[in-house]
């Protein structure tokens, strides 16, 4: 099962639309997992217009709308890979531990919340994922997203994807923009 995971879209406040690239990825996906902070209805419905199937969370920036739609913590099985969704998990420092304790029942936790991609794995197994953002790099040199296949039990093949700078990229396209 192909996923693609991505956070902190915050559309249309720090883009106007979604990353070509993550459109691309997101339709070749089995399953697009995000980790909140959509903003509003229309930023929701533009990612489920390009998802075959959609697993999210709210997230702290998200309105009422969004708030009443997703719930705060998203569970599910998938090719025997038990996988959890959560905005956010708190500071970087003893987040391994903290979450093995909240979700003692999961072998791969995704969050966001920090825009900063993260791939650990805590001393129990519990493997730990932020794609980071598509749209709103603050302090990291790259916007990114991930990529990753569920196969008999296993998460393999997890790829952190670079989306390329503004400069680089159509100005109006108006994708991760710099702080």
């Amino acid at each position: 099962m192909r996923l693609l995971l991505t956070s902190d879209t915050h559309l249309p406040t720090r883009a106007k639309r979604l990353p070509d690239e993550l459109v691309r990825h997101m339709e070749r996906a089995d399953l697009v997992i995000h980790a909140g902070d959509w903003i509003d209805e229309d930023a929701y419905r533009l990612v489920e217009a390009h998802a075959p199937a959609l697993l999210g969370v709210r997230g702290n920036n998200d309105s009422p709308w969004l708030c009443e739609l997703l719930p705060e913590v998203a569970r599910v099985e998938l090719e025997g890979v038990r996988v959890g969704v959560v905005h956010e998990t708190g500071p970087a420092h003893g987040r391994e531990r903290r979450c093995e304790l909240r979700f003692p029942d999961l072998d791969v936790l995704v969050f966001g919340h920090s825009h900063i991609p993260w791939d650990s794995t805590a001393p129990g197994g519990l493997r730990l994922l932020n794609p980071g953002s598509p749209t709103d790099r603050r302090r990291q040199p790259f916007c990114t997203f991930m990529t990753a296949l569920a196969t008999d039990g296993r998460l393999d093949d997890v790829r952190i994807h670079r989306i390329p700078r503004p400069d680089r990229q159509e100005r109006a396209a108006g994708e991760c923009l710099r702080r």
